[in-house]
């Protein structure tokens, strides 16, 4: 049988790009571990398969989405099988252009993609490069594709570390706020579970508001801190702090473990 979509891997960035796509009967899902597999199958409709090579043979795309040191063992035996009309497109950490063409060969039609975790919740973000091979609707597919669970830039992949640090880390840097305001409003009084709500819900309303009306951040903050008002009393204290500096320094870090990884 032909499918539209494979993939390797059916670990949680896997599950949340599946989750996006509508006709679910033309995806078919290669996974090693039988329990995780049958999930994938009852949950949502899906083949499956523990053999990656039938994954790939029968499929126009193929999401690589295995452990990076689980790279050049699916590659040994997927190789061989991809047509030059397939798309193989990969969501590994770390794993560049040169070294996935190194692994699966010259000829392979390759898409990298470093996405988020907020893929689970059809809100994440995605960058997109391919290789110098790779087709412009190969491109447009895959974006169709991860669209559907978030959003999409297409960058150069020298942008890659940079992007990792940003967004592919940055779900964990705004927890981590999220938790530190949740602590500090049970520390004046609310209950923990309220405090994490109402820490939470204002992350998310937020950025919600600022992605569909576009507007610029400098005077978005400017329009909550009314002078003399509680917001200004707050980032009387936050501005001159060094927390943009720890900002910084905290996205430098994951870059340069980016580029090492690589």
């Amino acid at each position: 049988m032909k499918y539209k979509i494979a993939f390797i891997g059916a670990g949680k960035m896997a599950e949340g790009i599946l989750s996006a796509i509508t006709d679910k009967s033309s995806v078919i899902m290669a996974e090693k571990v039988a329990e995780r597999a049958a999930g994938m199958k009852k949950r949502y409709g899906v083949s499956v398969t523990s053999d990656p090579a039938l994954a790939a043979k029968s499929a126009r795309i193929v999401f690589l989405a295995v452990r990076p040191q689980d790279v050049d063992g699916v590659a040994a035996v997927v190789k061989p099988v991809l047509g030059a009309t397939q798309v193989l497109v990969s969501i590994v950490a770390g794993k560049t252009l040169a070294k996935l063409r190194k692994a699966f060969g010259a000829k392979a039609r390759l898409v990298r993609v470093m996405p988020n975790l907020a893929l689970r919740a059809n809100a994440g973000m995605c960058a997109i490069c391919a290789s110098p091979n790779a087709k412009k609707a190969d491109v447009a597919a895959v974006e169709k594709i991860l669209g559907g669970a978030g959003r999409t830039v297409l960058l150069a992949e020298r942008h890659f570390d940079a992007v990792t640090a940003l967004s592919g880390s940055g779900p964990a840097y705004f927890a981590y706020m999220a938790k530190a305001m949740a602590d500090a409003g049970a520390a004046l009084g609310l209950p923990k579970s309220v405090a994490l709500l109402l820490s939470e819900q204002t992350m998310f309303g937020t950025a919600k508001f600022l992605l569909e009306s576009e507007m610029p951040l400098e005077p978005f903050i400017d329009g909550v801190c009314t002078k003399g008002g509680t917001t200004f009393a707050g980032m009387e204290h936050l501005a001159p702090s060094d927390f943009r500096d720890v900002v910084a320094a905290t996205l430098s870090a994951a870059a340069k473990r980016s580029k090492e990884l690589a």
